[in-house]
This record gives C-alpha cells, sequence and structure tokens, in this order.
C-alpha cells in the first residue's frame, strides 16, 4: 500500500495560504473532469513508459484510481485553504495489493511527473478567469511539491521497515546455522535474503566491534563487499557470527575482514558445501574461539582445525574424534613401529640419540620413521605446535584403547 500513499499523501500537507480562493464553481468543474485528467493522465504514462504497459489491468486500473483520488484531493485541498488537509488512502485500499510490489520509488516519480504536467495543462483551462488560473498554477505548483515530499517519506520509511525487517531475517538465519535448524527453514529465510543456500559457506566467530554496532557491522560488509565476498552477519551477545562465500583469496580477505572484529581471537570454521552444512563450520569456529586463549601467539584469524589441541583439551568431543582421525588411526594403518617410535620421541623431549638408544636401532632409522610419520598424517614431529597435536592424539587414542578393552 506504501506506493498508493505517494500520489495521495496520508501526511499532514502544507496550509495553502493563497487568497482569495478559487470560486466554488471552478471546484466543481474540477470535480467533474477528475475522470478526464485521470484517464489523460495514464493514456501519457502508457505511451511514455514501457514497463507502465506491461502492468495488468488491475495494476492500471489501481493506478487510475489513485490518480481520481489525487485530484479530488486537490479540490478539497483548494477550498479550504486556511486549514491543514489530512488526505486519507481509503480510495487506494481497493487497488491491487501487489501494485505496491511492482512500481519501484524511480517509476513512481515518473508516474507523478506525468500527473502534474496533465495537471498544469488541463486544470487551468477550467478556471473562470484569468485570477483563478493564476490561482490554480501556483496550486498545482504547492500540491506537487508536497507530493514529492510525501513520497520521499514514504519511500525512505519503506526501506527504514525493510531494512529491520531484513536485518531480523539475517539474524534468525544466523542463529539457525549455529543451533543446526531444519534445513528447509534455512533455506527459506535465506532465499528471502536472496543468499543461494548452495553456495559454499565459512562461518568467522570473534568479538563483536564495540560502540555503534549498526555501523561497525556496515563496515564489515563494506569490506566484504570490496573483497567480492557475500556475508550474513548476526551479534550474539559479545560474539560476532559472520557467514561468507569463499573467494580466491581467502587467506587475504579472511585477515582483512578480521581487522574489523574486536580486539581478541578470530576463529575460522572449514568451509562447507552450502548453508545446510554449515552448521558444522559454526560448531567448530565456536568450539575454536572457547580454546583459543589456550594458544598465546595464535595468529589472527586462526582455523579452528589449527586450534585442535587445545580444543580437546577444553573437552570438544568433535575435536577429539578428529585428531585420532587424523593422527593415530592412520598410524596404526600404516603398520610397523611408527606409532611406538613417535611415542619413544615426543616423551623424550625430541631427542632423537636418545629415543634411537631406548629402541636399540640405529639414529638414521629413527629418523625415517619420523619422516613417514609426518607422510602419513600430514605433521611434522619436528614442529612444536605438530608434536603437540601428535602427542595429544595417541594420549586420547590409548585413553579410548584403554576404555574400550575395559567393558
Amino acid at each position: 500500500m506504501s506506493v498508493f500513499r505517494v500520489m495521495l499523501p496520508h501526511v499532514s500537507t502544507a496550509r495553502f495560504q493563497l487568497q482569495p480562493t478559487v470560486s466554488a464553481r471552478t471546484r466543481r468543474r474540477l470535480e467533474q473532469a477528475s475522470g478526464g485528467l485521470a484517464t489523460a493522465s495514464l493514456t501519457v504514462m502508457s505511451e511514455r513508459f514501457p514497463w507502465f504497459r506491461r502492468l495488468s489491468a488491475d495494476q492500471r486500473a489501481g493506478v487510475l484510481l489513485v490518480t481520481q483520488t489525487g485530484v479530488a484531493n486537490f479540490v478539497v485541498w483548494l477550498g479550504e485553504p486556511k486549514e491543514t488537509i489530512r488526505l486519507t488512502a481509503e480510495a487506494f485500499r481497493n487497488a491491487p495489493k501487489d501494485l505496491a510490489r511492482r512500481i519501484s520509488l524511480r517509476q513512481t516519480v515518473e508516474l507523478v511527473r506525468v500527473a502534474i504536467e496533465v495537471f498544469e495543462q488541463q486544470l487551468p483551462t477550467l478556471a473562470a478567469d484569468e485570477r483563478e488560473r493564476r490561482l490554480l498554477v501556483e496550486a498545482i505548483l504547492r500540491f506537487g511539491r508536497e507530493i514529492a515530499f510525501a513520497a520521499a517519506t514514504v519511500y525512505a520509511g519503506a526501506a527504514e521497515s525493510r531494512g529491520a525487517w531484513d536485518a531480523r531475517l539475517e539474524a534468525l538465519v544466523v542463529d539457525g546455522v549455529v543451533r543446526g535448524e531444519p534445513t528447509d527453514v534455512l533455506v527459506s529465510r535465506s532465499s528471502a535474503l536472496g543468499w543461494d543456500a548452495q553456495r559454499p559457506v565459512t562461518v568467522l566467530v570473534g568479538r563483536a566491534p564495540p560502540g555503534n554496532q549498526p555501523e561497525s557491522l556496515a563496515a564489515i560488509r563494506r569490506v566484504a563487499s570490496q573483497l567480492g565476498r557475500a556475508v550474513l552477519l548476526g551479534v550474539q551477545g559479545p560474539r560476532l557470527v559472520a557467514l561468507f562465500s569463499p573467494s580466491e583469496n581467502d587467506a587475504r580477505s579472511s585477515v582483512l575482514i578480521a581487522e574489523s572484529f574486536a580486539p581478541g581471537p578470530v576463529v575460522i570454521g572449514p568451509t562447507a558445501t552450502g548453508l545446510t552444512s554449515a552448521h558444522i563450520s559454526a560448531r567448530d569456529a565456536l568450539a575454536g574461539l572457547r580454546a583459543a586463549p589456550g594458544w598465546l601467539d595464535a595468529p589472527r584469524p586462526v582455523l579452528a582445525a589449527d586450534l585442535l589441541p587445545e580444543r580437546v583439551l577444553a573437552g570438544d568431543p568433535h575435536a577429539r574424534r578428529q585428531l585420532i582421525a587424523e593422527v593415530a588411526e592412520p598410524l596404526s594403518a600404516a603398520g610397523g613401529e611408527l606409532a611406538h617410535t613417535l611415542a619413544c620421541y615426543l616423551d623424550g623431549g625430541g631427542a632423537l640419540e636418545a629415543c634411537a638408544r631406548s629402541l636399540f636401532v640405529h639414529p638414521n632409522t629413527v629418523r625415517y620413521r619420523l619422516r613417514r610419520v609426518t607422510e602419513v598424517t600430514g605433521r611434522n614431529p619436528t614442529d612444536s605446535r605438530d608434536a603437540l597435536a601428535l602427542r595429544i592424539a595417541l594420549i586420547v587414542n590409548r585413553l579410548d584403547l584403554t576404555d574400550e578393552s575395559s567393558r
């Protein structure tokens, strides 16, 4: 219904201060001519704008009704120059309900301009004398100005309402991802925001920016837009959860985006194949955020996968299973003495010679086995971070095997 009010604004219009007013006879002429003026306006609209011709018959009839009512209220406005006339939108309730969705602000301005042009051409000819003709010309200018301001006000209000609705819907989508809502709900809500639920998505979490929240979120959106990444944002208490579409240079873009978060850890979850599986990325990212303080020199942002040791120590069962699957199980499948050699090397503080003596093998044999560990697990025992992950993986795997044997 918003677009209907731009021709007949539901606002308090300016007072028409001209004295004296037009005669009752002229006002009757204007009333009688309202239908012809509206029809003439629609004829010009149809000739000038191809998009107007594509409207349905019901929609064009709605515009006709709006224009007729505009003429009628203009006449009322002329008859009461000392009063503030509150123009109503009663006549528009019979217009097609989808008209407001079909006509944009730019198109509304075009229609208003055409209607005012027709008014300027035909209304003055209905005046009883030259004095009234001048009054009508000035009245049309004043009325047209009020319509223009009303149109801007109505569409601004509509934009604010749509923005607030989109923000709520966006927060629901982000919350749904975090909570793992049913897929059909997520797809429906994300589609309303223009987000393709099938596109890959990466979840970033960190502390929400301080200060003016809308401005901070707008800054993140600008950065994401410059990097060519679509984004959905949700503030949940002190934390900010961001859903991003991947880009060609994810590492660089993630660093730039992380700068917009508040100070503290920013954790990146694994990239999901689509919105319906993004809850896994959110789960890992949030678990990483809770465990991140355990790594004092962690980069910013940091991958949730790089925080597996801290996540296991923080009690994350998913990280525990992932670390066993990535380290302990491949070592067991590789056979030989890899797991035993690795445990001996790590328990001995990384002393290769001492490990060789303990195993009664040549140091080169230990070196070979450690290289094999790197090939099998992707983690280098001589690197401090990788050594931590390897050591925790061996420990939790032994604990699990002990629990299974005791049952």
